[in-house]
């Protein structure tokens, strides 16, 4: 018995879209004794000016259900993703109403002592970042999992009611059991090496050696003023940074989880230094980096296999060592996946082919996302990643 339903849809008019998807759950759930609590509904940015008469639909249609969501420059679904192109994905929920609680800066959390949250950001509210970790904080575990709005017609998120600007999102408390995975898509072009001058966005010297010079080297550009050869390498590289005690480069080669990879936005010949979108200081650990397919590829498939591996974990400890979940109920009851706006089908080789790795991995899990403006995961705001977290099905 699966107690997440989701449906999903594509259509010029949202009244359309919303029907369609709509249709979808309805015949999902005359099937299912559960009764849904919560809705997840994405859409896509030609939605987003009418997001209020969306979300008085969605009461209209579901009165009992509290609802949380965004909009996206793309939406997400179990083996589907749409880009460019109005569509929206609903999902609804079956969860004790104590366990979980909407919020929004126009109302705080004031009922669950909450142990994860599931976080939806307007990218344009000041000191972003700060806030995402001040809310990591409110949280027992300190884990956050969700993104960045992202869209070309007005960021909303959906948190019982249509806001702009700060965070909303859903806190659950600590019954409603997680596993969640950040998995990386660059590959570094260079060696970790350690901030040892910087001050604001400035990377000053690296290992005791001026910064740019080594960008450069990592690069094999010989002559910065051959503009035709330098400025493509230049574009296409990132800084993946991460604190002092990170080691950057996890043991299978990949970056590990506690590592951000940001935009170089310039470069300062007189004072040999280079400039990354992020406050930098000394101690930090950096590794210039590119956009790799084939390594997103196989961290995504690798993230899916450890969440497949806990969860089995779980269930076999649970059925030998207490109470065994009763018959029919899944490991998974549901997913949500987060992935940056500059991932998706086309990057990994093929239309919805991200999604459909994570299904292929999964099996046809109940899933919805979208394609944010920057990934959310703990407390850090992540770029280039996707952030896959499933609700298991065992506890």
């Amino acid at each position: 018995m699966q107690p997440f339903v989701t449906g999903h849809a594509t259509h010029p008019d949202w009244r359309m879209a919303l029907a369609l998807a709509a249709a979808q759950v309805d015949a999902e759930q005359s099937r299912r004794s559960t009764v849904p609590t919560l809705g997840l509904v994405y859409f896509t940015d030609a939605y987003a000016p009418h997001a209020q008469a969306l979300y008085a639909e969605l009461q209209q249609r579901w009165p009992a259900l509290a609802w949380a969501g965004c909009v996206g420059v793309g939406v997400a679904a179990s083996g589907v993703e749409y880009f460019d192109e109005p569509a929206l994905a609903l999902m609804l929920c079956a969860l004790p109403p104590a366990q979980f609680e909407v919020f929004s800066g126009a109302r705080p959390l004031a009922r669950i002592t909450p142990y994860t949250a599931l976080v939806h950001a307007d990218a344009a509210t000041p000191d972003i970042g700060e806030l995402i970790a001040e809310m990591s904080t409110r949280t027992e575990s300190g884990y956050l999992f969700g993104g960045l709005a992202a869209s070309r017609a007005g960021t909303v998120t959906v948190a019982d009611g249509v806001w702009r600007g700060g965070l909303s999102g859903v806190a659950f408390g600590e019954q409603v059991a997680l596993v969640s995975r950040v998995t990386q898509g660059c590959q570094p072009v260079g060696p970790t090496r350690t901030i040892t001058r910087g001050e604001a966005n400035r990377i000053e010297q690296l290992d005791g050696q001026p910064a740019l010079p080594l960008l450069l080297q990592d690069l094999a550009i010989t002559d910065l003023a051959d503009h035709r050869a330098a400025v493509p390498r230049l574009r296409a590289t990132l800084a993946a940074l991460a604190d002092a005690s990170s080691s950057v480069l996890d043991r299978g080669g990949q970056f590990g989880t506690d590592v951000r990879v940001r935009h170089l936005v310039g470069l300062d010949p007189g004072r040999q230094a280079v400039a990354v979108a992020a406050q930098v200081e000394a101690g930090m650990r950096l590794a210039f980096c590119g956009r790799d397919a084939q390594a997103a590829r196989r961290d995504l498939v690798r993230i899916c296999a450890e969440i497949r591996d806990e969860i089995d974990t779980a269930v076999e400890a649970t059925a030998t060592g207490g109470e065994a979940p009763p018959a029919g109920v899944p490991a998974i009851r549901g997913a949500i996946y987060v992935s940056c706006a500059g991932r998706g089908g086309p990057h990994f080789g093929g239309p919805s082919a991200e999604l459909k790795l994570i299904q292929h991995a999964l099996g046809d899990v109940p899933l919805v996302g979208f394609f944010a403006g920057g990934e959310i995961a703990r407390h850090h705001l992540y770029g280039y990643t996707g952030v896959l977290t499933v609700f298991r099905g065992d506890a």
